[in-house]
C-alpha cells in the first residue's frame, strides 16, 4: 500500500498533479471526520474544500459535546489540524470537473479543481453539505444566525422566552412553530407562502397557544427595538373557520380569540391591518424554514442524480445508511445526504462512511 501525503498541493503552485486512495470533496464536520478515520487507517486522502462552511454565520455551534458553544469555523479549524497530523492533504479550492479516468464502473476517479489542480483517486466521499435558500424577503438574509434562526436545537435556547414570529414557507413550518412554542409562550406563526393548517395544525396552534397572522412578510428590518416586519394581506389568503369541537384562534396584536358567531360567519384571524395598506410587528427574533438544497453538483458529474426530499423542504443525494450510493465508489456525508443533519450527525456519518470506504478498499483487494 502507498500512502502518500499531499500537503504540498496547498502551498506550492508547481505541484499540480496528486493521487490519492480516497479523495474527499467538502471540509466540514462530515468530510474532515471522514478523512480523519481513513487516515488512521493509513489511507491516502485529501480534502479538497473552498472553506465556506454552511453554519459561518453562526458565531456558536450547540450540542457539540465536550465543545458547547464553540465557533464554528474554530471547529473546522481545529478538525483540520487533526487531519493534518495523521497526513490528510488540503487543496483549497472548488471543483471545476469530476470524472472518471476511462470506461468502466472500477476505473479511478479524476477531480479538476478551479486552480487547477488534478486529483486522482479510488474512492470518492461527497461531503458537500447544503445551501440553505431563504425566502426572497427584504432584509432576512442580514439576520441569518443571528436573530433570523431554523433550528430549535441549534439556536432555540438562545431565545427562550423571547418574542419569536415563525415565517411560513412549507407545511412542515407549523412543526417548527410547536418546537419553537417549547421554548417561549410568545410565539407568532405568520402563514406568509405556507398552506392554510389543516385540522390538526389548527388544533395544535390553539392548544400551544400559538398567535396566527394569515398575512405574507413584505421585508424585515433590524432595529433597536427588535427585528420589525413589515406585513401584506396574504393574497392566497383563505378562511380558518372554526371546527365542531370549537377551536379557536388567537388574534396576535389584540390578543382577542376570534369564533364562529352565533350566525355561523366566519372571522380571517389576524389580517394584520387594513387591505391597502401594511402593517408591522416587532419580534426579538424569527425563523423560518430555508428551502435545503444539497451542493450536488459534483455528484451529478459523477453520473448520480440528486432527488427532491420527500418533506418538499430541499433536495439530497440519495444514500444508503452507509453512505454508499448508486454510483460505484462515490459515498455521501452530512447535509449532502441528510438535510437534518446537525453538527455532530453530520460528524457522525463520516466516521462510520470513512470505517465503510476504507473497508469496502480492503475488500477490493481480496481475490
Amino acid at each position: 500500500m502507498t500512502t502518500t501525503s499531499t500537503t504540498a498541493a496547498t502551498t506550492s503552485a508547481n505541484e499540480k498533479s496528486a493521487t490519492a486512495e480516497v479523495v474527499v470533496i467538502g471540509g466540514g464536520a462530515a468530510g474532515l471526520a471522514a478523512s480523519i478515520v481513513l487516515a488512521r487507517s493509513l489511507r491516502s486522502v485529501i480534502v479538497v474544500d473552498a472553506g465556506s462552511p454552511r453554519n459561518a454565520a453562526s458565531a456558536h455551534a450547540h450540542n457539540v459535546l465536550g465543545n458547547e458553544g464553540i465557533n464554528p469555523r474554530d471547529l473546522i479549524a481545529d478538525g483540520r489540524r487533526e487531519a493534518e497530523r495523521y497526513g490528510v492533504g488540503f487543496i483549497d479550492s472548488t471543483v471545476e470537473s469530476a470524472g472518471r479516468l476511462d470506461e468502466g464502473d472500477d476505473s479511478d476517479f479524476l477531480i479538476e479543481t478551479a486552480a487547477g489542480h488534478r486529483v486522482s483517486a479510488r474512492r470518492v466521499i461527497i461531503a458537500t453539505g447544503l445551501t440553505d435558500e431563504l425566502p426572497d424577503i427584504p432584509g432576512l438574509v442580514e439576520g441569518w444566525g443571528s436573530t433570523v434562526l431554523h433550528c430549535p436545537y441549534c439556536h432555540g435556547y438562545e431565545v427562550r422566552g423571547q418574542n419569536i414570529g415563525i415565517i411560513g414557507t412549507t407545511a412542515m413550518s407549523y412543526h417548527q412553530a410547536m418546537m419553537f412554542s417549547q421554548l417561549s409562550d410568545r410565539v407568532t406563526f405568520l402563514r406568509h407562502n405556507a398552506p392554510e393548517p389543516d385540522e390538526t395544525q389548527r388544533r395544535m396552534l390553539v392548544s400551544l397557544d400559538i398567535a396566527y397572522v394569515d398575512a405574507a412578510v413584505e421585508a424585515v428590518e433590524r432595529t433597536g427595538a427588535g427585528t420589525v416586519v413589515t406585513l401584506r394581506d396574504n393574497e392566497a389568503r383563505t378562511t380558518l373557520r372554526d371546527n365542531q369541537a370549537g377551536i379557536t384562534l388567537r388574534d396576535n396584536e389584540a390578543g382577542t380569540v376570534l369564533r364562529n358567531n352565533e350566525h355561523g360567519t366566519t372571522p380571517h384571524s389576524n389580517r394584520a391591518g387594513t387591505d391597502s395598506a401594511p402593517s408591522n410587528l416587532t419580534f426579538d427574533a424569527l425563523a423560518v424554514g430555508p428551502y435545503f438544497r444539497a451542493n450536488g453538483e459534483v455528484f451529478e458529474q459523477l453520473g448520480g442524480t440528486v432527488v427532491a426530499h420527500p418533506t418538499g423542504m430541499g433536495t439530497s443525494i440519495p444514500a444508503e445508511a452507509n453512505g454508499a450510493t448508486a454510483v460505484p465508489g462515490v459515498w455521501a456525508v452530512g447535509n449532502s445526504a441528510d438535510i437534518s443533519a446537525m453538527v455532530v450527525a453530520s460528524a457522525a456519518s463520516g466516521v462510520m462512511v470513512g470505517a465503510q470506504v476504507n473497508a469496502e478498499l480492503i475488500m477490493s483487494s481480496v481475490s
